[in-house]
């Protein structure tokens, strides 16, 4: 299968490119889904404290395991801390138990899930993340939803570079300037809801695009996610579309494509602006 490769982040770790998202999973699908993302080749499974199916993910990664066709450290586990678990000891402690749900020794990936300005208490949970960090419960720490303002805040006041920023960004929302930012402080960018939550795949540019390479709306966008040099999580329910959002590595938008990708761009969100989350 052509599939996207893995990419270096910050210190060293490698994580694929395009990972397999459970937002919006129900805790009862979460195990079926994920082993059906394995057996696809995906090594990515983006999950959250507050996605409630923690517990799912871990046991089809211990069960594929078991199985013998994956091996632990071939999967990248991502989790996040929730915004009713800001601050250091709570930060601390909602990793625990999202560790003991998920029954991993360790976690891949952890993030703050978003800034939550108002409470102003995420460069104390960042102390947090860098304990875990330094003490090899986590292989790398990150952010999510994470606006420039708010990065220059942590970078100013804490050790530890954020390793990824997973954001919302997709064609109606490029976010380059903050992907630049992300870029000059060797931070990944990472997308969440690379295809709009659908609002992108009967879009008249993307399925011309499509049509014009054979290859479904979905390819193309998970595609220009790759040109444009950012990783991307991405979910779905179904083997056919699971197997489909992976093929995505034999082919390559031209320039023509890729300038009326960029001409979409709107600003126009399909999730929260990081400023209001609290």
């Amino acid at each position: 299968m052509h599939k996207p490769g893995k990419v270096s982040i910050s210190n060293g770790v490698m994580m694929d490119r395009l990972g397999y998202g459970l937002y919006k999973v129900p805790a009862d699908d979460a195990h079926g889904l994920c082993t059906l993302a394995l057996e696809a080749g995906y090594r990515l499974l983006d999950t959250a404290a507050m996605y409630g199916n923690e517990e799912g993910v871990g046991r089809a990664v211990l069960d594929a395991v078991s199985a013998g066709y994956v091996e632990r450290g071939d999967v990248f586990v991502t989790s996040k801390v929730w915004n009713e678990n800001h601050g250091y000891r709570a930060t601390r402690e909602a990793f625990d138990e999202s560790i003991r749900r998920l029954g991993l020794d360790y976690v891949d990936l952890y993030l703050i899930h978003w800034p939550c300005p108002a409470k102003d208490l995420y460069v104390e949970s960042w102390r947090a993340l860098e304990e875990l960090y330094a003490g090899g419960r986590v292989r790398a720490i990150g952010v999510s939803n994470f606006q420039r303002h708010h990065l220059e805040k942590l970078l100013s006041q804490t050790e530890v570079v954020p390793a990824v920023n997973q954001i919302e960004l997709h064609p109606f929302l490029q976010q380059q300037g903050l992907r630049e930012f992300n870029a000059e402080h060797g931070i990944l960018t990472q997308a969440w809801s690379p295809l709009g939550r659908g609002s992108l795949l009967t879009n008249t540019t993307i399925t011309h695009i499509a049509a014009k390479h054979s290859r479904s709306p979905a390819q193309v966008i998970l595609r220009w996610h790759m040109q444009i040099g950012v990783a991307a999580v991405v979910k779905a329910s179904s083997r056919g579309r699971i197997e489909e959002n992976l093929r995505i590595d034999d082919f390559t938008l031209d320039a023509v494509d890729m300038a009326a990708i960029e001409q979409l761009n709107s600003d126009t969100r399909v999730g929260s602006h990081p400023d209001l989350v609290n």
